[in-house]
């Protein structure tokens, strides 16, 4: 065929056949290779796109979850911004103080008040000017004062109590116990006033409120920054989710360091309030010691005009000196 022997082009055949098969066997593992590289490469970019959408997917919740979180504390904040621009009136300062008393039981103590104070300046010889001033003093500024001290002292005795009662829920929420049986535990077995204002929680949410309205309710009744936390963290909790455990027990270490706080601003501050309180109060002593020896040398400080002039306006400048004294030894944080 075409003057080439069969035989040469068997040969030639064989040849390159054997060569291919020569080269494809030297190649093999190089090829071979070159696939499952490109084949790894394409199962790791893959993976990388599943591990770029799961981010970003992930990057996009956390965002979701953290602007839920802001708007509840912007609405929270603001609730709390309008709460504190309305004054407290005299009937909330006296369920806040824990006094079981009505108005109308009030209105007859103020009275009773205001006359026997009264009595003491007239039996004291003072005219009856000073004897109606004291008769102000004793019906409209005794008995607030008297309930301001008393709801101090009961907000002073909650802020004591206040982070053992959210140690009591960290463990009861880690134990595995719901949130409403950890309150009902402290409302039966904490020290008052703690227990009373969680039995109101609790009675609030047997009426139908929710978790986290029946707890911002706290802050109404205790007006302090510790149960104003508390009702932040309880109620983004319940809107964001989260380890309330984990919330509650950062919570009481910040209760406890800001206890701690007030404890150091207290010992820095006595010394000042001692000097302030020796200084105010020492007028009053020579005055009251003057009138023990003397009685007719400072008398004429009650009996004659001008004198009522010069104990006028002692007062109004001893007044103003121990506001600037307390001014200077109070410190908010």
């Amino acid at each position: 065929m075409f003057g080439i022997d069969i035989n040469i082009l068997a040969f030639v055949g064989l040849a390159t056949l054997a060569g291919a098969g020569i080269i494809y066997a030297l190649l093999f593992d190089k090829v071979s290779n070159e696939v499952r590289q490109e084949k790894r490469v394409k199962t790791i970019g893959s993976r990388h796109e599943v591990s770029r959408a799961n981010a970003a997917a992930r990057i996009n919740e956390t965002a979701k979850r953290k602007k839920s979180v802001q708007d509840s504390l912007k609405e929270l904040e603001d609730k709390q911004r309008e709460k504190q621009k309305k004054s407290v009136g005299l009937k909330k300062q006296i369920q806040q103080a824990g006094l079981k008393i009505t108005m109308q039981q009030f209105l007859l103590i103020s009275i009773g008040s205001g006359i026997f104070f009264i009595l003491i300046a007239f039996l004291m010889g003072a005219p009856l000017l000073v004897a109606v001033g004291a008769g102000f003093v004793g019906g409209l500024g005794f008995p607030r004062w008297m309930v301001g001290q008393i709801r101090k002292r009961r907000m002073n005795a909650f802020l004591a109590e206040f982070p053992n009662a959210v140690d009591v829920i960290v463990r009861g929420v880690r134990a595995g116990l719901p949130l409403n049986d950890c309150m009902a535990i402290i409302a039966k077995e904490a020290k008052a006033p703690v227990s009373t204002e969680f039995q109101r929680i609790i009675e609030g949410q047997q009426m139908g409120l929710p978790m986290n309205e029946a707890i911002v309710k706290l802050y109404d009744n205790m007006p302090l920054p510790e149960a104003n936390f508390f009702g932040i963290v309880i109620a983004i909790q319940q809107q964001a989710g989260g380890n309330l455990s984990e919330a509650l027990s950062n919570l009481s270490n910040v209760l406890r360091d800001r206890k701690k706080m007030k404890m150091k601003i207290q010992a820095m501050s006595a010394e000042a309030k001692a000097s302030g309180g020796i200084i105010g109060a020492l007028p009053f002593l020579v005055a009251l010691l003057v009138y023990l020896t003397t009685p007719d040398y400072i008398k004429i400080l009650i009996t004659d005009p001008t004198g009522n002039i010069v104990l006028l306006c002692a007062g109004i400048w001893m007044t103003i000196g121990i506001l600037v004294m307390k001014k200077m030894i109070n410190f908010d944080f």
